[in-house]
């Protein structure tokens, strides 16, 4: 098995070390800040979305066209490091079961920046690893245009080919991803994060260009045991990523397999949702660890913050609650198997007696998912992903 580990949007990296447990895996150690960073982001994010006009009232999760994977990566609370290219180029992306390429802003391009010169000198803004592709000796230019419709805009460049490294050993060599030189369509979000791009871990039915994901071609290339990943993103803890199958001292009890109602994204049948007073019955939700909250239609996610005592906040998806107030458990039946997250897990310290709530409202098309179960629920039970099989395991992480 190999793994690497994954950390919160804003953790610094100065003092990330690396070290191999033994021959069959390899552990990336990063630092994880305290959950009032992560919130201050998401509103610094918010007031410059304000200034610069940008809409992100609704978006859906695949659009109209085939290469559209409109996601919102503004929450993203957790990355890892991928290296691209002979010698290695570090970068820090997002471990995404929503989508299934792999893209890294290109050295030359304006990828961190927008054309506004006072809002580039804001200082949470992040400064992005480039994809220098003089500087790789295995890079093979590609003239296949890649692009991605976002909710605010494209992301675009072209295709490409070079070894993508995941941890110390696995190495995948010949992998076709995007070098990308326009990620306006990333919107603020990017500007904010502490990621530099994609590692889709979706299925090849959505990966834009048809092209092999990484995972699948580290299957084809014998790299891994089998064929399954799994997440295990500790609470208060260090998270961590393996590849090749999982690890039974992260969880307790056995693994629910759970079958998949689509190969697409990582989709499954939950028999209802429940908060409160709140039900949901028979709907369609993905498990995506490229978004930390849970996420739900907006009119629904408006009835469940109503009947909590969640206030809505102007200009933004998201809700206020009291830190202090007692809240119901988010509950979701899958497999006649109920899944619960506590009340209070669903509450973000942010200033003062104010929490965010772990929610927020988003509408997709008509035949996509209705709710995805976040890095909250992930983060509550160990999930595996099982491409052969076409299932998700989950069990109450330690």
């Amino acid at each position: 098995m190999f793994r690497f580990g994954s950390t919160v949007i804003a953790a610094l990296l100065a003092s990330s070390t690396v070290f191999a447990e033994d021959d069959s895996m390899v552990r990336i150690k990063m630092n994880k800040v305290p959950e009032e960073d992560f919130v201050e982001s998401f509103f610094e994010r918010q007031k410059v979305e304000t200034a610069i006009r940008l809409s992100q009232t609704k978006r859906s999760l695949r659009g109209k066209e085939e290469n559209e994977i409109v996601k919102d990566y503004q929450n993203a609370q957790y990355f890892a490091e991928v290296n691209v290219g002979t010698p290695s180029q570090k970068f820090n992306v997002i471990m995404d079961t929503g989508s299934s390429n792999l893209w890294v802003p290109v050295k030359g391009g304006s990828c961190g920046k927008i054309p506004i010169p006072f809002i580039n000198k804001l200082p949470f803004f992040s400064k992005k690893n480039k994809f220098d592709t003089s500087a790789s000796s295995t890079f093979k230019k590609l003239t296949e245009i890649f692009k991605i419709q976002y909710g605010s805009g494209a992301v675009s460049g072209l295709f490409a080919k070079d070894t993508v490294s995941l941890g110390q050993d696995l190495a995948v060599t010949g992998q076709d991803f995007a070098t990308i030189d326009n990620c306006g369509g990333m919107g603020v979000g990017y500007l904010v994060g502490k990621f530099d791009g994609i590692l889709g871990l979706g299925f090849p039915s959505i990966s834009v260009g048809s092209k092999p994901t990484v995972f699948g071609n580290a299957i084809e290339q014998g790299l891994v045991l089998e064929p399954i990943f799994s997440f295990y993103l500790g609470n208060h803890k260090q998270g961590e990523l393996t590849f090749g199958g999982y690890d039974k001292d992260h969880y307790t009890g056995d693994l629910h397999w759970v079958p998949l109602s689509k190969d697409t994204y990582w989709q499954i049948n939950p028999s209802e949702i429940k908060m409160g007073s709140y039900s949901m019955k028979d709907t369609q939700a993905i498990v995506d660890s490229g978004t930390s909250l849970m996420v739900g239609p907006t009119a629904e996610v408006k009835k469940i913050a109503k009947d909590i005592g969640a206030s809505s906040i102007p200009l933004s998806p998201a809700y206020f609650i009291d830190c202090e107030k007692d809240i119901p458990d988010f509950e979701v039946t899958i497999d006649g198997k109920k899944y619960t997250i506590d009340g209070n897990d669903l509450k973000m310290k942010s200033m003062g007696d104010h929490c965010m709530l772990a929610m927020q409202g988003m509408d997709f098309r008509a035949d996509g998912p209705q709710w995805i179960l976040g890095d909250v629920f992930m983060r509550k039970y160990y999930t595996v992903f099982d491409m052969k099989n076409e299932q998700i395991g989950f069990a109450l992480a330690k």
